[in-house]
């Protein structure tokens, strides 16, 4: 498979600004995201790295001792990022049922309008834990079991329904949701989609008692986030 590679190159200022190992660990991370973006594997490894980020090869191969390193360091970016945004919609969304429905829309949204790579095609998985190095394994596990266990408190804030792990059940059919929305190119804008995502969401949560928003409060919500396209282009 041909790579297509696009460089970042990097200013003075950038160099001055970067001063720390993870600053330039950060760096790379998100270079690398934006080298994904398209992508439907993770057909990135360090050399192409070097290539777009122009960085020296000694300086990426210290900062990802092995190809699992790169692959590990960018899931948990991405889990970070996700992170950081559920924190923020624990106060843009006081009701629980609608902070869970909207975090995971504009998860799906950003895969779509961005074509971002769904890092959920890789990880978590234990293979590729257990060939990174210890500190870089050991971020990623923190940062997957804060996420996980903001998803666990959030559904349980909604309603704890008994039988079924609810939380696993969930996080199933969201990687499965990402996955699936990114290999059939369905569109950002696409209503019903969320409409149908959040349904599912509802269920699978166990309350079917639940009203999901409407088209048009999806409609009113799509208008206001920010271009996908215009970040894409930004970037």
């Amino acid at each position: 498979m041909i790579v297509k590679l696009q460089c970042y190159c990097l200013s003075e200022c950038d160099e001055v600004e970067m001063s720390s190992w993870e600053q330039r660990r950060d760096y790379l991370t998100q270079v690398a995201l934006r080298s994904l973006r398209g992508h439907k594997t993770f057909d990135l490894c360090r050399s192409h790295l070097v290539q777009v980020s122009q960085i020296s090869k000694g300086t990426i191969y210290n900062h990802f001792t092995t190809e699992a390193d790169l692959i590990v360091a960018v899931a948990s970016a991405q889990y970070d990022e996700w992170l950081c945004a559920a924190k923020q919609d624990a106060l843009r969304y006081p009701d629980p049922f609608s902070r869970f429905l909207y975090h995971h829309c504009y998860r799906l949204h950003q895969v779509l309008s961005q074509q971002r790579f769904v890092i959920e095609r890789i990880m978590p998985n234990q293979t590729l834990l257990f060939e990174a190095t210890e500190s870089c394994r050991q971020r990623f596990e923190k940062i997957c079991d804060e996420y996980t266990q903001w998803n666990r408190n959030t559904i349980s804030e909604v309603g704890d329904i008994p039988g079924f792990n609810r939380t696993e059940l969930v996080m199933d059919y969201l990687r499965g949701a990402m996955i699936n929305s990114d290999d059939s190119n369905r569109q950002a804008n696409d209503i019903q989609l969320y409409c149908q995502f959040s349904y599912a969401l509802t269920q699978l949560m166990g309350h079917s008692d639940k009203r999901i928003p409407t088209e048009g409060v999806f409609a009113n919500w799509l208008s206001n986030l920010p271009s996908g396209a215009a970040e894409l282009s930004a970037a």
